[in-house]
């Protein structure tokens, strides 16, 4: 929310300002002012309405340089958490005594894809597909692809993807 207050002060600065010299401009142009200014109060006018942009351009940087940054963070978590639901993958179809063929069928399962689909995804029938997921269910003790999905569903919904984060947050916690 602190990020949003500063976009909204960029934008009321900025619509101040340029209200200023558009109004200016047009009341210059259409001949509505009947009494003119002194050049002075003109100048520290225009002055202050070019110092208002340039705080504008400033705090508009600004914004834009802390949303990369935060862009950055986000995108190097993303790949840390998928590399770390990859681990768990492998962990849990190393538990499981998963072969090299039902590893690449359960992989498919947890993306979504159909029987069908990973029977021509592996160029093999459909019917060692289901042969090959009913073994999967059977050494993961589930039923179907429901239950294997909530499986890393709650490894997720728990936060153990990232044990080093994981410490981070503690620490932080006791500290």
């Amino acid at each position: 929310m602190k990020g949003a207050g500063v976009l909204l002060a960029i934008a009321l600065v900025q619509t101040v300002c340029a209200i200023f010299f558009v109004s200016d401009i047009l009341l210059t142009v259409v001949g509505l002012r009947t009494t003119p200014i002194s050049w002075q109060t003109r100048e520290l006018l225009e002055i202050g309405a070019a110092v208002g942009l340039l705080l504008g351009v400033v705090l508009g940087w600004l914004a834009l340089s802390r949303t990369w940054r935060r862009a950055r963070r986000a995108e190097a978590k993303l790949r840390a958490a998928s590399g770390a639901f990859m681990e768990l993958l492998d962990e849990r179809f190393d538990d499981w005594g998963l072969t090299a063929a039902e590893r690449d069928v359960a992989l498919f399962a947890i993306k979504g894809c159909s029987l069908q689909e990973i029977a021509a995804l592996r160029n093999t029938s459909e019917g060692t597909v289901k042969a090959q997921t009913n073994a999967i269910y059977r050494k993961a003790g589930v039923s179907g692809r429901p239950q294997l999905l909530g499986l890393f569903i709650e490894d997720l919904m728990a936060g153990d993807l990232m044990p080093e984060q994981k410490d981070k947050d503690q620490s932080r916690r006791t500290a």
